[in-house]
């Protein structure tokens, strides 16, 4: 093991020492051994009421909220959701809706007065949206009014409330926002007593087949991801003197730049959420524009940026064109689907005062995994990173065996931030885990000498576009409903902007115009689902001895026509 790793792990057990802040104990999990925060807030409630300060939190066009304002205004839809919408403990509440602030200010009102917030994909079509509200059994929702207008097309749902937001007169919503807020005035959060393993949010991530699997997390779950990244953080100025914080004495304080959608482990966790302990204001984008990030950045002094590859691959050339003063950020981080190392080194070089980092998480972990930062990225820029310190890792083969360093198998993981279960699924929640209790991620990968993470290929059938998986399943099934497609394979496609695109080779029984099929499509699949790249044949596709779609030939031979 090289100095600077030792040197890593070194500092981080005396932090995680009996007495110190971070200080860790080993607890038995529903799963078996894990190690956790002993000193952990007890829930999302305390993380808030202990971040109430005068300090800026939102900034959102023109409008600004302190974290107390922000307090202040989830009470007061707290105390809508308790005693005029009737939500008590266990009921889930959902938000559906660009990154506005009401997003932040309803998810803290709801995981504080005992509810399962339910992160909605604003991205859905109206089949999958009536699909997570029928799924989670939503009794609120939370819309704005792109998704109010597809709420339309959607089924009556009669055990939903739909409150409509910055939006009035929706045909569907029952109760108007900014009206009820109005009316209520400020009012203390109902007091509701709120345990650390009670069930605090769905996510929903997509599988390889069918439906979009609802990620059922506690309070614990995704506090302590939030404290394991605190650490980490932590440990680097005293190991490699790095800061990721504006010096003592400087014009601004701590910034971060919301261009990613909240309904995501990276935007809910790694920007909002993490904001509150470390007083930090969050500038939110409702949506994703280059050029208008490189002017927040530069007006609101942005300090630290996360996105997916497509995402800062985007800032490197706007910094590189637009000429605008970028010298606030101090770091540009990643997630959700790898970088290629050449955005490392743009990154490395194009923002002076700035440094590349990365990791690996998913959804069921609650985003943490490994983390990568700096100059030991820059020297590996196809490594993820060591885990963090509350996550154990081991990569094993076909029959269960942990595999020697460096050799490739299925990364598996297992810690206090993985999530309780797949929202009514629980054969997928069973087969989904080891006997052990390891959770299978269906990623192939290595662990080298130093016990850095290489994921290296997929063993599930997913797509990872800009950051959004795909199941190529539901992408295949949705295909199949069209009368002309007799038989559909689904795979990855190359993506210098998006990493991977969607591709599909279709067997037809009649001629099939692309853009018609896609049109068709449009009422099946969320737009980022639809192929890009169609290819159609008259004839089966080719198959093995056991029946099995030959993907793989199917994607080269995609990838070679296309000149990818």
């Amino acid at each position: 093991m090289q100095q600077s790793a030792q040197a890593r792990l070194d500092i981080i057990r005396r932090a995680t020492a009996a007495g110190e802040p971070y200080e860790l104990v080993a607890r038995d999990d529903i799963r078996g051994p894990i190690r956790t925060f002993v000193n952990a807030p007890q829930t999302l409630r305390d993380i808030y009421t202990e971040a109430i300060s005068d300090e800026t939190f939102i900034v959102a066009g023109d409008e600004r909220w302190t974290f107390a304002d922000a307090w202040r205004d989830a009470s007061t839809i707290g105390h809508m959701l308790v005693h005029e919408c009737g939500v008590v403990p266990g009921d889930r509440v959902a938000i559906s809706m660009r990154n506005h602030a009401e997003w932040m200010l309803a998810f803290c009102a709801a995981t504080s007065v005992g509810a399962i917030a339910v992160a909605m994909n604003s991205l859905w079509n109206a089949e999958e949206m009536t699909y997570g509200l029928e799924d989670s059994g939503a009794k609120v929702l939370f819309a704005d009014r792109e998704r109010l207008e597809l709420l339309e097309q959607c089924p009556d749902l009669p055990d939903l409330t739909v409150v409509e937001v910055r939006h009035t007169g929706a045909p569907r919503a029952d109760l108007n926002l900014a009206e009820r807020m109005a009316a209520i005035g400020a009012v203390p959060m109902p007091d509701v007593a709120i345990d650390p393993q009670d069930r605090a949010l769905i996510l929903y991530t997509s599988g390889s087949t069918g439906h979009p699997k609802g990620v059922l997390s506690s309070h614990h779950n995704v506090i302590v991801a939030l404290l394991a990244w605190e650490l980490e953080y932590g440990t680097l100025a005293e190991r490699s003197g790095i800061q990721l914080a504006p010096p003592e004495g400087s014009s601004h304080g701590p910034a971060t730049l919301l261009g990613i959608p909240l309904f995501h482990v990276l935007g809910l966790h790694g920007v909002f959420l993490a904001s509150f302990r470390s007083q930090r204001k969050t500038v939110t984008m409702l949506k994703w524009d280059a050029a208008v990030a490189a002017e927040l950045i530069e007006r609101e002094r942005i300090v630290t940026f996360t996105g997916p590859p497509a995402v800062t691959g985007d800032l490197v050339r706007e910094a590189r064109r637009a000429g605008r003063d970028l010298s606030s950020l101090l770091t540009v981080g990643g997630g959700g689907a790898a970088r290629a190392p050449e955005q490392v080194r743009q990154i490395d070089e194009t923002f002076h005062t700035a440094i590349p980092n990365t990791g690996w998480g998913m959804t069921e972990t609650n985003a943490i995994g490994t983390l990568i930062v700096g100059p030991d990225y820059i020297d590996h820029p196809l490594s993820s990173g060591p885990p963090l310190s509350v996550i154990d890792l081991r990569v094993v083969d076909d029959a269960g065996n942990e595999v020697s360093t460096g050799e490739r198998g299925e990364l598996q993981v297992r810690g206090p931030s993985m999530f309780r279960e797949y929202w009514n699924k629980p054969e997928a929640t069973a087969a989904s885990f080891a006997e052990d209790g390891w959770f299978r991620t269906g990623d192939v990968a290595f662990i080298d000498d130093d016990g850095h993470l290489h994921i290296v290929d997929r063993i599930k059938d997913l797509i990872i576009r800009g950051g959004e998986n795909i199941g190529c399943g539901g992408v295949e099934a949705a295909l199949a409903t069209h009368p002309a497609v007799v038989e559909a394979a689904v795979y990855a496609v190359p993506d210098e902007r998006l990493g991977e695109e969607v591709g599909a080779t279709l067997y037809v029984s009649d001629p099939l115009d692309a853009d018609e099929l896609r049109a068709y499509l449009a009422a099946h699949l969320a737009r980022y689902e639809i192929p890009r790249y169609i290819s159609m044949r008259t004839e089966p596709l080719p198959r093995t001895g056991s029946g099995k779609l030959l993907k793989r030939q199917l994607r080269d031979e995609a990838v070679a026509e296309l000149g990818l």
